[in-house]
């Protein structure tokens, strides 16, 4: 029997490779296929199940192209209704893989359909749990994000969580290892440890959701307290992946054209897209096409693409480095953008060679902006989320989380200038660049963000005060 955890950092999402005498399962694929075909083919093994923990809001899964490509059968758990072909399981059914089986747990709480794959090894041996947003390590599934007006409610799921959490998980022996389906960087939970494999016996003694003494209403009250809105994207993957969505490869070749800079000027003005500059925050600085949307992919590239641009039928052309089109293409995918309609071949050079005009964001390093700050009073937008800004931020700051800047982009004063800055200079060029491409001209990047601060001779302890929001 083979267990692989595949773990993608950037949407921190665990996919699951099981293989046992030919046979192979995939659990909760990405929208690319190819990874889980090759392994299995290095394995001389047939993929015979892509299982769905459920309806993934955050990203767009590849059970619909793998299982067109090798046969697979797709199952879901109980109440579970696609609108294509999949298995939809019985609560306790068992599946069999080569010499190991798989038993399926209903589990409702995160989503109704939410289930859990028990792994029994060749002895019959519990082994491992597949808990998809059901359990974390160190956390629980969000119940707010299957919630339905008039239907029901987040306290609602919340207490179905509490009985699947007791009734058919925390029974298992401590042995049994846990494989969730995130880590910590994802929204789908408020609390989750950085480690992505544990055992139960671990949560049941350090995850608060799982206390033995916690009433059902105290459960709710606490997976319930705290949670921030979604990203706008989560509820229009969660719908792709009920409903079905074009192909990857189809997806691949539309978004994998070369465009000349002329080119792609044309079909900038001529299709209404947005241009991505997909490059470093230090290359965007330096040089980018005026009016473009910095979203570096050495960052959280596709959750703040979701977070950012609201229409996921989107045009979208973008600029990255030599050699990157296809991831670009690929994580724009895995988020449900699925019409990137080119790239410009040859990059900024090709385009400053053809004479095109080209913008750069002023900057001051983190030691000068310690300077100016102690000499004068400056306008400094702090982006980061508000519960980083109210655990320590420069004194005079205002939060203006990038999350919401669309929304409060209107309380800004064009004639002002403003310094900005976030944790490490990542979201803060982001946020400039949608702020220059929206006609404000008069903006600073804080360079290394408050990060770089805390190594001047500023010290930030002292400047910490209560969030003034805009």
């Amino acid at each position: 029997m083979k267990v692989e955890q595949i773990y993608t950092g950037c949407l921190a999402e665990a996919a699951y490779y099981i293989e046992s005498e030919g046979e192979a399962v995939v659990i909760d694929p990405l929208r690319e296929t190819q990874p889980y075909i090759e392994k299995a083919n290095e394995d001389g093994a047939t993929i015979k199940y892509v299982l769905e923990t459920h309806f993934h809001a955050d990203f767009v899964s590849g059970h619909l192209d793998l299982a067109k490509k090798t046969g697979a059968r797709i199952v879901y758990g109980p109440t579970a209704q696609p609108a294509f072909d999949a298995h939809i399981a019985k609560d306790g059914e068992i599946l069999t893989i080569g010499k190991v089986t798989i038993k399926v747990l209903h589990t409702p709480g995160h989503t109704m359909e939410s289930s859990t794959y028990l792994l029994r090894d060749e002895q019959g041996r519990d082994y491992a749990i597949f808990t998809g947003d059901t359990l974390f390590l160190g956390d629980v599934g969000r119940p707010d994000l299957a919630i339905k007006q008039g239907e029901i409610t987040r306290e609602d799921l919340a207490g179905f969580l509490f009985d699947s959490l007791r009734n058919k998980i925390m029974p298992l022996a401590d042995e049994v290892i846990v494989y969730p389906g995130h880590g910590a960087g994802s929204a789908c939970g408020k609390k989750m440890s950085k480690e992505t494999t544990g055992t139960v016996g671990q949560q049941r003694a350090m995850n608060y959701a799982l206390r033995a003494d916690m009433s059902r209403e105290e459960f709710v009250t606490e997976v319930t307290t705290g949670l921030v809105d979604p990203p706008q994207y989560f509820p229009k993957n969660a719908v792709m992946n009920k409903m079905g969505y074009e192909s990857f490869d189809d997806v691949t070749a539309r978004g994998l054209r070369a465009l000349s800079p002329r080119a792609f000027q044309a079909a900038w003005e001529g299709e209404e897209a947005v241009v991505i500059d997909a490059r470093s925050a230090e290359s965007f600085a330096k040089a980018h096409i005026p009016g473009s949307i910095f979203i570096g992919l050495d960052g959280t590239f596709a959750p703040w693409v979701g977070a950012l641009i609201p229409d996921l039928r989107q045009k979208i052309l973008f600029v990255s480095d030599y050699g990157a089109e296809e991831e670009v293409v690929t994580r724009l995918a895995r988020v449900g953008y699925d019409f990137a309609i080119g790239y410009l071949d040859g990059g900024m050079e090709a385009w400053k060679a053809s004479g095109f005009e080209i913008d750069t964001v002023d900057e001051v390093e983190g030691y000068m902006y310690a300077k100016l700050h102690k000499e004068g009073n400056l306008n400094l937008l702090d982006v980061r989320r508000a519960s980083e800004f109210d655990a320590q931020h420069v004194k005079g700051a205002l939060n203006f989380p990038l999350d919401f800047i669309n929304k409060n982009m209107a309380q800004l004063d064009r004639n002002r200038r403003y310094y900005v800055q976030c944790a490490s200079g990542y979201r803060s060029v982001i946020a400039i660049s949608i702020l220059k491409a929206r006609g404000f001209e008069h903006l600073v990047n804080v360079r290394g963000g408050i990060n770089e601060l805390s190594l001047t001779d500023i010290p930030l302890t002292e400047f910490v005060e209560q969030s003034t929001e805009l």
